[in-house]
């Protein structure tokens, strides 16, 4: 196999929003149409215990993009800007004589609109937004009605259809200019979909009857026993007693946002061979966090469960890499360990994932398994964690009783083993191990000493309330026009 630093592949990095990797049909989905994806996974190799490095927007790329934890970088949220003199591996492969380009959603907020990049060929919808802040020593909020994005789901076009139209549009010009063959590239298309809100073009939506669209699996008595964290949360972003006709409504939009998506998978895949440029084109594929879809009665991210904190994670490079499935646990900061490894990019401070690419040639032994994610944003009043280890999930909130999960024999994270005496030394053992790097109790004052000096810059400077802020979060339903 060849030396990925010799050789220079491109990289074609094709980053959705909110793709659980359970809706898939190379994953098993019964319902989910997903062609180009499942050929791309055919001829590449899966990660099937991927994690985002915390399960929302933001956060989740901007740790993304430096390979840091959040922590290590003050992303506490939608709000928190990610500093322009931070470095991120749009940097460090330019340094290493790629070209590095941006086409679509990275989320930037605040006035880089680059970070490293050099240039943003479409535009970043959300990054345009502003974000409402929910301060922690409030408390949990309670919604004040349902959250509205199930009544809202139908066929239709909107903003985020029209932006990730553009950034395909300019990806595909990108590919096809000749000047390609000039440098080695990294490309990173980056769609909303299938990001709320679940309105997809009327063909689309036709793909999928409401009556053949699955429901989500919840055994009796499931809501009533999740871990309190869950029913706070549920209360606070309005996830209430929806009806079946919601729920297959709000499933239906998402099953095809996602199929929207895939083609838009397949013509970029199909502009690399016309172009002759597939041969020397690792393409991943990712996603920056999940959605619940209904599952566990919530909708959305934000918390740990699998179908929130996994990813989507396909890497492909026929002939060069064996085609194949990968058990082991990974996140997001290791696939910026490879990007980084794969260009020979210099490394000028640390990061907190390591290079993939031993996995992907086969060479497993010594692989930490293992995957951190954290959360540190509204829907919670203090900080959370998820320690993935083997076949344990530890999830850890402060000031609640910690939950386990073993998820070879409960994949649906129904039987908390946390209070089970019999998993004791595995919970004590992996509040050591998580604990041992991340302080809760330093992280809630840096947090909320952030809020609370974000909240007086908006009232200065505004003259408005936050108040109001969020409450037209929650009539919109949290979706377009930044507010997530």
């Amino acid at each position: 196999m060849p030396d990925p630093q010799t050789q220079r592949p491109n990289i074609l990095i094709i980053m959705s929003d909110e793709h659980a990797p359970m809706f898939t049909g190379h994953s098993g989905h019964p319902v989910v149409k997903t062609p180009h994806l499942d050929r791309l996974a055919q001829e590449g190799v899966v990660f099937e215990r991927a994690y985002c490095n915390t399960p929302l927007c933001v956060p989740s790329r901007m740790s993304f993009m430096t390979g840091r934890y959040v922590h290590h970088i003050g992303a506490w949220d939608n709000g928190t800007r990610l500093p322009s003199d931070a470095v991120t591996w749009a940097h460090l492969v330019r340094a290493a004589g790629y070209d590095a380009i941006l086409a679509g959603k990275q989320h930037f907020i605040g006035p880089d609109k680059l970070h490293g990049f050099r240039a943003q060929l479409a535009r970043d919808l959300h990054g345009e937004s502003h974000h409402p802040l929910f301060a922690w020593e409030e408390g949990i909020a309670t919604a004040p009605h349902p959250w509205p994005s199930l009544a809202q789901a139908g066929p239709g076009a909107t903003a985020e259809i029209e932006v990730d139209d553009l950034a395909e549009a300019a990806a595909l010009a990108y590919l096809r200019d000749p000047a390609r063959r000039e440098q080695p590239w990294v490309l990173n298309v980056s769609f909303i979909a299938p990001h709320f809100p679940f309105v997809v073009p009327q063909k689309y939506w036709d793909l999928y009857p409401p009556a053949e669209v699955d429901l989500p699996h919840i055994p009796p008595g499931h809501l009533e026993q999740r871990h309190p964290v869950y029913r706070r949360m549920s209360r606070m972003f309005g996830y209430g007693d929806f009806s079946e006709e919601l729920v297959r409504r709000g499933r239906v939009g998402y099953y095809g946002l996602i199929t929207y998506m895939d083609d838009k998978v397949g013509r970029l895949l199909a502009a690399l061979a016309e172009t002759g440029q597939r041969e020397n084109t690792l393409v991943i594929y990712t996603s920056d966090h999940g959605e619940m879809a209904g599952e566990h009665g919530m909708w959305r991210k934000s918390n740990f469960y699998e179908q929130s904190v996994r990813v989507p994670l396909t890497v492909s490079w026929p002939g060069h890499l064996p085609a194949g499935h990968i058990p082991q646990t990974v996140s997001l900061v290791d696939l910026v360990a490879t990007v980084l490894d794969i260009t020979g990019a210099p490394q000028v401070g640390p990061l907190d994932g390591d290079s993939l690419w031993p996995l992907l040639r086969g060479q497993s032994d010594g692989w930490k398994d293992t995957a951190f994610a954290e959360y540190l944003a509204h829907g919670v009043a203090g900080p959370m964690a998820m320690l993935r280890q083997g076949r344990y999930k530890l999830n850890y909130s402060l000031g609640d009783p910690p939950e386990l999960y073993d998820l070879a024999a409960d994949p649906g994270e129904f039987h908390d083993l946390g209070q089970d005496g019999a998993h004791a030394a595995v919970v004590e053992e992996l509040i050591r191990q998580l604990l041992a790097h991340w302080d809760p109790f330093e992280l809630e004052k840096q947090v909320r000493q952030s809020q609370q000096d974000r909240l007086l810059i908006h009232t200065v400077t505004t003259g408005q309330a936050v108040g109001a802020e969020q409450q037209q979060w929650y009539a919109s339903g949290s979706s377009a026009g930044g507010k997530h």
